[in-house]
Parts: C-alpha cells; structure tokens; sequence
C-alpha cells in the first residue's frame, strides 16, 4: 500500500467539514466506536484471532474489537514508516503512526524527535496533529490509531485528548525497554510526588485556583 501523508498546508476536505464544530463530552461515557474493528494485543503481543466483548456502535468506549484485514493494512503502513523514520532517514526512533476515520487514513507519520531536536515530536503526537488539522478540530472522535509500537504515557494521553475511539499497536514495550524506558515512565507516575524522578511539588495552589475560578465564570471560554 502507498500514501503520502498530507502537507502541513493541505486543504481541509470537504467530507471533514462535519468535525469543525464540536461539544465538551464526557471522555469516560458512552462514545462509540465507529471507525473499523481493530484489537489491543495482549500482554504476550500475540494477536487476538477471535474476540467476542466487542462494544456496539453508540455504546461505552473501550473492549476489543475482531481485526479485520484493513486492520493489518493500517498497521503494515504504520510499520513500514517505523522502519523509515528509524532505521532508513533517522529522523528518530523507529515509531510510525497511522489515523484512520471512516476508513481514509487522514494522518501518517513517524517520529521526528532527532530532526525537529522536539522530545515531543513522537510519530503518534505527529499523526494526531497533524489528523486535527485536516479535520479542522481538535477532536478526533470516530477515528482509529494504528501504532507500530506500544503508547508511551505521552501519547497515550495525547490521543485521549483527542478522543481517539481506538488504539491497537504491533511491538509492546517490553519488545524494546532495553532501547527505550516507556515502562518505567508508567512505574514513576504511579509513584507519590517526592518518589517520583522529577519530585512534582506544588506551590502557590491558591494563586492558581484564583485562576481556574475566573475562567469557571466565562460564558465563552476555551472548552474542548
């Protein structure tokens, strides 16, 4: 399969004009999933060949899905640019992302962090900027991630933000942790604050909460 992800200065497509106007949902209900059927792998990364818990379109996220070929498709693409953004061009590590809604990719992309000097710039960060952009909104509801490694805590919430209704991925952290650390960044989070690497102290809270209750009042502000 070939595709060339989209400019920075592509036009948004018309079909994608619907996803411009969006409302604040609650990220933890209902949301269905209404982009093709794709699976998380189990903990051994093996594929699921049959799985019965899937969700009905309009009902809670989550669960698994049966993979379907386009499924594989999707991923291939998003392996094929791990390979190329980290073994051939060593723009970064070797990650590649693909976003699909309703069956286009609308976003391809590997990382960058080495040629954008950008600790950010993971190829599923990219995808998902870029995938805003051309729908022209920073929800992506409906869509699919196919990433060719599992999400590091970045993107992982990178891609909650975003309301992505599905992630699956082909290597799994512990396929690389003697290259990269994902798994101990998940270790580190679930430590209490002075425990931490980077010990979060709070300081000044009243301050900032002064700030949160001004923008409680504004009848307009930035909800997303």
């Amino acid at each position: 399969m070939t595709h060339n992800p989209p400019s920075e200065g592509q036009q948004v497509e018309e079909n994608y004009a619907q996803y411009s106007v969006i409302n604040r949902r609650n990220f933890l209900s209902a949301a269905g999933l209404a982009a093709s059927g794709s699976a998380l792998l189990g903990a051994n990364n093996a594929e699921a060949a049959a799985v019965t818990a899937v969700g009905p379109p309009g009902g809670a996220r989550g669960g698994m899905a049966v993979v379907t070929d386009k499924d594989r498709e999707y991923m291939r693409e998003a392996i094929r640019l791990m390979r190329q953004v980290g073994v051939i061009d060593k723009t970064g590590g070797p990650f590649g992302a693909v976003i699909v809604l309703n069956g286009k990719i609308i976003a391809a992309s590997g990382n960058s962090v080495v040629k954008d000097k950008d600790p950010t710039a993971h190829a599923e960060v990219n995808a998902i900027r870029m995938a805003c952009r051309n729908v022209g909104s920073a929800n992506l509801t409906g869509a699919v991630l196919y990433t060719s490694c599992e999400c590091c805590p970045m993107c992982y919430a990178t891609a909650y933000w975003a309301r992505i209704d599905k992630i699956f991925f082909a290597a799994g952290w512990r396929d690389y942790d003697d290259i990269f650390d994902d798994s101990n960044i998940g270790l580190d989070l679930a430590k209490p604050y002075p425990q931490r690497q980077l010990a979060p102290q709070q300081i000044l809270q009243e301050e900032g909460q002064a700030v949160w209750q001004e923008f409680r009042k504004l009848p307009d502000g930035a909800r997303y």
